[in-house]
């Protein structure tokens, strides 16, 4: 833990890898890093070469964003799922990652006599450590088995209090897909703002991508991003939508606290929103390794389903396998698939206590790489 005075930082979750991490590497021929879903395929080529090609580095950008790439975003929305907006209905952030840290502390400052968020039991470690960031009460949701929040389970002392709940569909890291319409109605009945993260919707494989901006705009916000997309994680390129008195209090603080993304960055990010076909590519390839990986695990026992939406197994650990003393089963687990296959994955854990037992794969390697760490599987 690293800190100095009253708040003292928890380790940050891929640090703890580190000694497994050393075992994979020990493999023959190298470690598969399937742990982060950091994309390793190409982005559009014409993305890449706009960077330097707009003449917009010498100025100040605008926080809310150049019209360029807020259009860009609309008509996205409007494409993609058929809801039409005003550009005062749309901001810009830095990735979505630093929005989803700050949106406590800068909510706190609109309702400061509340102090709760909520967020799903296993999810993405973002959403918790916003919380304590804010100095706010991190309160979990329970998590059913067809993957929608049991939002029946929220104590009414809790909601009541609540600043935020955050749904994640499809989810980091189960892949399940949430109720949009039935969190939306929550969220309006109790006064509390929904900001749905959709940042994997367009990989989204049972049925068609889904937004919680279907439902209305009233009291819910989108939260899209390019990284994953568009494989261009590092751009640092997201955006949010919705209700506009949210979006424009957000905005304004984000002006006075000078979050702006870059301006050679902004028309990246519109040309990478402009084009569709990229993205049927690499829809194509994320199904390709999911396949590939369920049909691998089959094959030595070990059980593993597609996911509903995202680039991610999330696999139970199977009995039987050896665990050192005080370790956890999914602990045992990932370090068995290093040392076997010198992949390395991500301990359950991570994602909250509710994520005991289970490790996230990340299908976020070349088709080759994957085919390495399958190899190896199948070869014991």
């Amino acid at each position: 833990m690293t800190g100095v005075g009253g708040f003292v930082l928890p380790t940050y979750p891929y640090d703890r890898l580190e000694p497994v991490e050393a075992v994979a590497k020990a493999v023959p021929g190298g470690m598969v890093d399937l742990s982060i879903g950091t994309p390793c395929d190409p982005p559009p080529p014409e993305v890449v070469a706009i960077l330097s090609a707009t003449d917009s580095e010498r100025g100040y950008p605008t926080v809310a964003g150049s019209g360029r790439l807020v259009d860009a975003a609309r008509n996205w929305i409007s494409r993609r799922f058929g809801v039409s907006l005003e550009r005062r209905h749309v901001g810009l952030c830095i990735g979505t990652k630093e929005f989803v840290a700050g949106v406590p502390q800068w909510l706190r400052l609109r309702t400061p006599e509340r102090d709760t968020v909520l967020y799903p039991a296993v999810s993405y470690p973002t959403y918790e450590m916003g919380a304590l960031l804010a100095s706010c009460r991190a309160v979990p949701v329970p998590v059913r088995a067809d993957g929608h929040l049991a939002l029946e389970a929220i104590d009414p002392a809790d909601a009541a209090r609540a600043l935020v709940l955050w749904s994640n569909s499809p989810s980091n890291p189960t892949g399940e897909l949430d109720d949009l319409v039935v969190a939306a109605a929550w969220g309006r009945a109790h006064g509390v703002p929904v900001f749905s993260d959709e940042c994997y919707s367009e990989f989204t494989w049972d049925g068609p991508p889904r937004t919680i901006l279907s439902e209305g705009l009233e009291g819910v916000v989108a939260v899209h991003s390019i990284s994953k997309r568009s494989n261009c994680a590092g751009l640092r390129v997201g955006f949010y939508a919705g209700d506009p008195d949210i979006v424009h209090f957000l905005v304004e603080v984000r002006r006075h606290a000078g979050f702006m993304v870059p301006g050679p960055i902004q028309f990246a990010g519109a040309l990478a929103l402009d084009d569709d076909e990229h993205v049927v590519v690499q829809r194509e390839r994320y199904r390709h390794r999911l396949e590939r990986l369920v049909e691998v695990f089959g094959a030595i026992d070990v059980k593993a389903a597609l996911p509903a939406g995202g680039f991610y197994l999330w696999v139970a650990v199977p009995e039987g396998y050896p665990c050192e003393p005080g370790e956890s089963p999914e602990w045992g687990f990932t370090r068995h698939l290093a040392a076997r296959a010198g992949m390395l994955v991500s301990p359950g854990e991570f994602y909250g206590p509710d994520g005991a037992g289970y490790v996230r794969i990340a299908v976020v390697q070349p088709d080759e790489a994957i085919e390495l760490a399958a190899s190896r599987l199948l070869a014991h």
